[in-house]
């Protein structure tokens, strides 16, 4: 089997997924065009060398439906040879279509890909595809469906996480992603969105709140008390876990992912595609996994499939240098800290989605490319990059710097 190699990762910035946020007057379309052309020009690539490019897209309809990634390859003048393929596992989409694109590589079928994800959450809002899962009591029923925010609130409740702990939590985000950007530590791969004359629009992750202290995120009120509550979903949650009493609502805007806009590309190939274009191998992707989780939980798979991918890659917790563990609530990070009684300094150094904010389909391949930049600004060797995922499920990858 041949080696799938990293060679370079680029990212937009995340702009608020508001009317009002930088990125709202740009199409999906060209955001994901801003990333693949970024990938194009850093890499003297002419565009056909590209197997294959692979996006995920959580709500892939409206002006980002029908193939965002055939799409996007055409704009950005990868020609006419260059497929494209959109995909969609939830939140882990951008880590799953590095891992497609991966696969490609590694069972030889192709030499070189790229893998990663757009989202414009400002223009198409969450959950405008719709699915049979929330809706449909054939799978509601047995899934025990609950909202997320719930289901969050429900971690917290079982593994004893209380309002001060997720709270301090976020605050931590906020102040790791405020110093990272101060460092430049993503200085390497973010590209800057631009408008048709070439001017800057955003060149700077525009979610974080630095001030963000204990007293400020004390002020908000939980926000799925009414919807557990008056939706009936406590309820659900008390069915699915009846050891639990009553769920202890402790999530809110400031500690739960920012509603952002954003794309990411990241380059894969063989090692002898990368000599053919003359560029230097960063990383290789040593294993990845997908597995499901429990439903009603939902949110508890990073910690499944983390177990899982180690023991198929024939690795401990101690082979891995670094965690990316994506921030939809702060309670899936506690979780997952708590369950392998790990060090916080080893994950999420840079802050993550709580401060940065989670373009649905594109966070996958972001995190995949900070991960990256760390591991080669701290000289460290392993980094494992897990999401948690709607519906119970979670997507994991080990990647390793050479």
């Amino acid at each position: 089997m041949s080696e799938a190699y990293i060679y370079d990762a680029v990212r937009t910035p995340r702009g608020r997924g508001k009317p009002d946020g930088s990125l709202h007057e740009v199409s999906t379309l060209g955001l994901a065009v801003t990333a693949l052309q970024a990938i194009k020009t850093r890499n003297g690539l002419e565009g056909p060398e590209v197997d294959d490019v692979i996006l995920g897209c959580v709500d892939p309809v409206g002006e980002a439906g029908g193939d965002i990634a055939r799409a996007s390859a055409i704009a950005a003048g990868f020609g006419n040879t260059v497929p494209g393929v959109q995909i969609n596992r939830f939140c882990a989409s951008g880590l799953d279509s590095v891992n497609f694109a991966a696969a490609q590589i590694m069972s030889g079928q192709h030499d070189l890909a790229i893998g990663g994800g757009v989202e414009s959450m400002s223009r198409i809002g969450i959950g405008a595809s719709g699915g049979a899962w929330p809706v449909d009591p054939a799978v509601a029923i047995p899934s025990y469906f609950m909202p997320q925010g719930v289901s969050a609130d429900l971690i917290a409740t079982k593994y004893g996480f209380s309002r001060d702990d997720v709270d301090a939590y976020a605050v931590e985000s906020q102040k790791r992603a405020a110093q990272a950007w101060d460092e430049g530590r993503f200085k390497k791969s973010i590209v800057p969105v631009k408008d048709v004359n070439g001017l800057t629009i955003l060149d700077r992750d525009e979610h974080m709140r630095p001030g963000t202290d204990m007293q400020s995120l004390a002020s908000l009120k939980a926000s799925f008390v009414m919807m557990g509550e008056m939706g009936g979903f406590d309820a659900v949650a008390v069915q699915a876990h009846p050891e639990i009493e009553n769920v202890n609502h402790v999530h809110h805007a400031g500690n739960s992912s920012g509603i952002v806009d954003g794309a990411a590309a990241v380059l894969i190939g063989s090692r002898e595609a990368g000599e053919r274009i003359g560029a230097k191998p960063r990383a290789r992707i040593r294993a990845f996994a997908n597995i499901g989780s429990e439903p009603a939980m939902m949110l508890t798979g990073p910690v499944d499939v983390t177990k899982k991918l180690l023991a198929r890659a024939k690795m401990s917790l101690s082979d891995i240098d670094l965690f990316e563990v994506n921030e939809a609530f702060a309670a899936v990070v506690l979780r997952y800290l708590q369950a392998f009684d790990l060090d916080p300094a080893k994950i999420n150094v840079n802050g993550g989605a709580i401060a940065l904010g989670h373009p649905l389909g594109a966070t996958g391949a972001m995190l995949a490319g900070t991960a990256l930049d760390e591991l080669e600004r701290s000289g460290k060797r392993t980094a494992l990059v897990t999401l948690c995922i709607g519906a119970g499920m979670g997507t994991a990858t080990i990647i390793e710097r050479v």
